[in-house]
């Protein structure tokens, strides 16, 4: 589409057969192209007259306005583009040559930096090559009758920084050798508070407020055998990093076996009907030595395991 000063361009008007009229000659409205729109507009815009006129028909009746109407369209989707172009030709000069851009950026990393700092901390001496760990050590809960087992031992967890996911050793000790007991639920509660014995550890550990067995600490039911719990878990949900850290909760042992929620009682949707309170522990950082020592035992039980299945 050409505009105003194309066709006020001497070049422009010079392209004409040898011999024939330019076009200044063949249309004198032409001379006059560079019109200001506020002129046009005194007769309605585009003006009636100099449009006919630019069609070489100003003798021809007059314009209509669904002309005008059609005119002032393109001209108005010109001015668009045009603006459009210079607009987005600024910009890309902008990022070329300013340098805050670039500043603005490398403060956004500082920031995303600290935020990832705070959110998964790693205590200084405790990380192994990325590797974090924390240890539980349990004691029997001072809430509990003398007759009940008496359980002791760790929760070992490690994990890999930020993004791995959880892993815990459960080397444990003081069943009844003759336990007929089908299993003993392990939950995570939310508080590490054991002021009052196992009893003030709260409630399970439910950032999420689902239902049992759900939980991030819902770590299932476990049987000892001859007295003992020796067992490997990977791939668990809850996590030692970020918002939902387990670092300085409690793990805790209960006499009874976890119904997995399918008890139909509402108990059994937060704590799957586990019992009593045997045996709880505050979970803490720690450096690899108890893992190393103990991931051996738990592996050779579990190759055991395998080899009585075959």
């Amino acid at each position: 589409m050409k505009t105003l000063e194309t066709f006020s361009r001497p070049s422009v008007l010079s392209r004409s057969p040898a011999g024939d009229p330019s076009p200044a000659q063949r249309y004198p409205a032409l001379t006059q192209a560079r019109i200001s729109l506020q002129q046009l507009s005194a007769g309605g815009w585009p003006h009636c007259t100099w449009w006919e006129q630019r069609r070489g028909a100003a003798t021809e009746g007059s314009c209509s306005d669904r002309e005008r109407l059609g005119i002032a369209r393109m001209l108005l989707l010109l001015a668009l583009l045009t603006g459009l172009a210079l607009s987005a030709s600024g910009v890309a000069a902008e990022e070329e040559t300013d340098p805050s851009r670039e500043t603005l950026q490398e403060i956004q990393k500082k920031v995303n930096d600290l935020w990832q700092n705070l959110l998964y901390p790693v205590v200084a001496g405790n990380e192994t090559d990325g590797m974090t760990y924390a240890t539980c050590e349990m004691k029997p809960s001072s809430r509990i009758d003398a007759d009940k087992p008496q359980v002791t031992g760790q929760v070992l967890f490690r994990q890999h920084y930020s993004q791995g996911r959880l892993e815990a050793i459960f080397h444990l000790d003081g069943f009844p050798l003759d336990d007929t007991q089908s299993g003993r639920a392990i939950h995570i509660h939310e508080l590490g508070d054991l002021s009052n014995g196992c009893d003030s550890t709260g409630g399970h550990y439910n950032p999420f407020s689902v239902n049992h067995p759900r939980h991030p600490g819902d770590f299932g039911n476990f049987s000892p055998k001859d007295g003992k719990i020796r067992k490997y878990k990977p791939n668990l949900f809850a996590t030692l990093f970020g918002p939902y850290s387990i670092l300085g909760r409690s793990v805790v042992i209960h006499e009874q076996e976890d119904d997995m929620g399918k008890g139909n009682n509402k108990a059994s949707l937060e704590n799957g009907n586990a019992g009593k309170r045997l045996a709880c522990c505050v979970i803490g950082v720690c450096n690899g030595n108890l893992w190393e020592e103990k991931q051996f035992e738990a592996a050779d039980k579990k190759k055991r395991w395998l080899r009585t299945r075959l």
